[in-house]
């Protein structure tokens, strides 16, 4: 079988940072780093990431902000209509005045509106859409972004290709895609020779703005029973 899970790649082969064989263990470890291919304006790999909209947030925001607005509207214009004010409105009022600043109830409130400010501080201030993988810029006014899961499922598939490759798996991080194949056959500095270079082919075809370094392990199948 084989899988692949999320994380973050990149474009262009350069040479070989680090090599390690472990023959005495049944595995063999490689890691390479690569340059951005040249894009618009020079500014290979300054591509931020895409923005993410955060519908689902901001409508829970409006939607409490519009229902605790609604209830104090609602009651103002009840009072102002000659009516007593809602049991709910005095009582709150009550708890305010007369609970003091160190009561339990008063500090565990003030925790959580500080928690839940400093959470949308974070989201209107992070892009958000970290499964997409900003892609080089050829023209000015197109951005295009690929899905980690996606990037992960080429390189796997570019993997496979290799001759003794039996089964691999890729996980796309931010920086680095590390690749952990098995091969039943072949010696496995050389199947991890051509991985090397068929995964550099591929991160080079994906045409991502930022670079990941590359690590390639390769193992034998583990004992069954």
């Amino acid at each position: 079988m084989s899988e692949s899970q999320g994380s973050e790649g990149s474009t262009q082969r350069l040479p070989v940072l680090e090599k390690a064989a472990e023959s005495e263990l049944g595995q063999s470890a490689s890691a390479a780093a690569y340059e951005p291919l040249p894009t618009l304006d020079e500014e290979g790999g300054g591509e931020g990431r895409f923005w993410s909209a955060r519908r689902v947030p901001a409508g829970i925001l409006a939607l409490l902000v519009l229902l605790g607005a609604g209830a104090f509207l609602y009651d103002v214009a009840a009072v102002r209509a000659g009516r007593p004010p809602m049991h709910w409105r005095r009582s709150l009022a009550r708890q305010l005045a007369e609970r003091p600043l160190d009561d339990t109830w008063v500090l565990l409130g003030a925790g959580v509106a500080a928690v839940v400010g400093l959470w949308l501080i974070v989201l209107a201030a992070t892009p958000g859409l970290r499964d997409v993988l900003p892609m080089r810029r050829l023209h000015a006014d197109v951005r295009a972004g690929l899905h980690r899961g996606a990037a992960a499922t080429a390189l796997r598939d570019r993997a496979m290709e290799v001759a003794g490759v039996q089964s691999v798996r890729v996980r796309m991080r931010r920086r680095k895609a590390d690749v952990r194949a098995v091969s039943h056959f072949r010696e496995l500095d050389d199947v991890r020779a051509d991985l090397d270079a068929t995964l550099a082919d591929g991160i080079s075809g994906l045409g991502l703005a930022r670079p990941p370094a590359l690590s390639v392990h390769v193992g034998r199948p583990g004992r069954k029973g």
